[in-house]
């Protein structure tokens, strides 16, 4: 499915876990980087309403759909796609590149959830070599120097998987510039994964997340912060639906 707005089209690129394990250890392997989003209905509000976003978002090698709305879009379209969310993602990605011999860096945060989160990524990836933990200081921005000061930074350390806890859309603007500046760097946009594996925020519950109400879970967990963005999601899905519904009936049509 090509999702479409007013500063974007963009499609879910990476269709399966699979797929993903595939794409990501072949470019590791290679030496070659990438930019790895996870697509979600907050991101699509974001993307019709920021050309940085949307061309950032343009910028990734790999896109997946992290969210049941965009999963069940897809299925809606006649070509449906896996769930793969960003705060999944952490531990599989660093086994991934820890098989290839690359080392790790984290960016994001606080440097005490950094520390955390490297210790509760070792629990599960005790082979993992985790070569940089920066945390950007307040008021970041990422298309600044500090930025771009950061990116040589973990070039230096030499890492070539670079988890990014900056929260959308910093991170994937940040993601693409580093993409930009150095190739040989992965660059993946977990959100609140590091936080997560540190203890530093509660994930829903595993059976909530069955039922997919990980998104109520969140609201009622920070009904201030979050409401108002679920509404934001809720207002643009029926636009994404028709869409949805007219991709598939053109797929038969064709």
């Amino acid at each position: 499915m090509i999702f479409r707005g007013k500063n974007f089209a963009i499609s879910i690129n990476t269709p399966t876990l699979a797929a993903l394990k595939a794409e990501v250890q072949s470019r590791l392997s290679r030496g070659e980087g990438f930019a790895l989003a996870t697509m979600n209905v907050d991101h699509l509000v974001k993307l019709g309403r920021s050309e940085e976003f949307a061309y950032a978002y343009a910028k990734h090698d790999l896109i997946v759909a992290d969210g049941n709305p965009v999963v069940w879009l897809t299925k809606l379209s006649g070509k449906p796609v896996e769930l793969i969310t960003g705060s999944d993602q952490v531990i599989p990605l660093s086994e991934w590149a820890t098989e290839c011999g690359a080392s790790i860096a984290f960016i994001g945060s606080t440097a005490p959830v950094l520390e955390a989160a490297a210790a509760g990524l070792k629990q599960h990836v005790p082979d993992a070599q985790i070569v940089a933990q920066i945390a950007p200081p307040f008021g970041f921005e990422p298309n600044s120097q500090a930025a771009r000061d950061i990116i040589r930074q973990v070039s230096q350390s030499g890492a070539k998987l670079c988890f990014l806890a900056l929260g959308a859309p910093k991170q994937e603007v940040f993601a693409a510039l580093g993409r930009e500046l150095d190739p040989t760097i992965g660059f993946a946009s977990v959100g609140a994964g590091l936080d997560f594996i540190a203890g530093h925020q509660q994930r829903a519950p595993m059976w909530v997340r069955k039922i997919a109400m990980e998104w109520l879970w969140r609201m009622l967990s920070n009904p201030r912060r979050l409401a108002k963005r679920y509404v934001e999601c809720a207002l643009v899905l029926p636009g994404h639906t028709a869409a949805a519904i007219s991709q598939r009936s053109g797929s038969r049509n064709s």
